[in-house]
Formats: structure tokens, C-alpha cells, sequence
């Protein structure tokens, strides 16, 4: 992470995805436990371009930061391509819901792809997944829910809302939580086993 300064260095707004967010310091303070230790300095920084608001502390004034909220969100780099890239497309693309949803909508696609359900349409394939118990039953029930929104970009109904930020949003979240529960969190077990040595019970 950066430091604190004047001016908050990112290459997106944590809200509006837009790339080099002018990030300016709005107010600054210091706070402190009960004890009056755990020192720490926060700025928050409102960006120029959708005014939302970023929270960021330090041990001290221009330290380095340890804590920001929202923290911007970052693609694990154990989600196998084009999967991991549809998805920080879908991120980036936030502004734009459309746009956001249909890549959102691939990556889901790609990472069933890469799990072996290449046969049929989405939907087909995720009741496959959950029937293999590749993916939990609530996980395909919160994957048809959220991919309803992409299937009506993807055909351009006449009748279909354009969707808002919001159900993007809704989509990205789901996206986020497949890719942990089929590549990074295993990915991290197999970590962890590796690097632990095994105890006689």
C-alpha cells in the first residue's frame, strides 16, 4: 500500500473503478486505545470524480498504510485464465453495470470451463456442477439468481431494464465467491498441508 499523503496514489477508486482516481485529503486525525497506546493517524480522501470516500491510517503522519476501507479489490492470481481476467474486467467495468455483468457473466462461464463443463449453456452446466457437488446446492440456487442479469444482456431483450451498479455488484459478489471456493481456497489448503509437518496422533 502507499503512504499518506496530500494526495491517496491508486490505480482505481475503490468505488467507481475509474483508473488514477484523483484521491484528496478531506480531513485527518489521530486516535488511540484506553490505554493511550495503538497510535494511529487516518486521512480520509474523497474522490473528484464519484465523491466517495476512502479511510486510510498509519502508525504515524506519511507513514506507510496499513489499513484502508474500502480496501480495493484484488484478483487472486491462483484463478486460472481467462477466467481471472474476465473478472478483474468485470471489476474495473463497475461504472458501466452492462459491461460489467456480461464479462462477470464469462468469467463464471470460463471457471466451470476449466472444471471440465464445457457441454451446453451455463445454466445446464451449473445444475451439473451442483449435482457432481463441484459447487453447493446454494451456490447454483445464488448463481441463477444473479446470472438472470446477464443472460438479458447477453440477448438484448427489448423489454429488459437496463440493470443498475448495484446488480452488478450482485454479480462480481458471486463471481468473487465462486473463484474462492474453486481455486483459491484450495489453493491455500494445499499451501498450508505443504507447509506444515504431519503430527503422530
Amino acid at each position: 500500500m502507499p503512504n499518506l499523503s496530500t494526495q491517496l496514489i491508486l490505480d482505481r477508486c475503490p468505488h467507481c473503478k475509474i483508473a488514477h482516481p484523483s484521491l484528496h485529503t478531506s480531513s485527518e486525525f489521530t486516535t488511540k486505545d484506553f490505554k493511550g497506546g495503538h497510535i494511529r493517524c487516518w486521512m480520509t480522501y474523497r474522490c473528484t470524480q464519484c465523491g466517495g470516500v476512502v479511510l486510510a491510517s498509519s502508525p504515524n503522519s506519511n507513514g506507510h498504510i496499513t489499513e484502508m476501507y474500502p480496501e480495493s479489490k484484488i484478483v487472486d492470481s491462483v484463478i486460472p485464465e481467462p477466467a481471472k481476467e474476465y473478472l478483474k474486467q468485470a471489476i474495473n467495468s463497475l461504472h458501466a453495470p452492462s459491461a460489467s455483468i456480461m464479462v462477470a457473466a464469462s468469467s463464471i462461464d470460463a471457471m466451470l470451463k476449466t472444471k471440465g463443463y464445457t457441454e451446453g449453456g451455463l445454466y445446464p452446466r451449473i445444475n451439473k456442477a451442483a449435482t457432481d457437488h463441484l459447487i453447493t446446492d446454494e451456490m447454483a440456487k445464488w448463481a441463477h439468481q444473479v446470472r438472470l442479469g446477464a443472460n438479458g444482456q447477453r440477448h438484448a431483450d427489448g423489454d429488459y431494464e437496463m440493470p443498475t451498479q448495484e446488480e452488478a455488484q450482485r454479480l462480481i459478489d458471486f463471481t468473487q465467491a465462486l473463484a474462492e471456493f474453486l481455486f483459491v481456497l484450495p489453493a491455500k489448503v494445499e499451501q498450508g498441508v505443504a507447509s506444515t509437518t504431519p503430527t503422530e496422533v
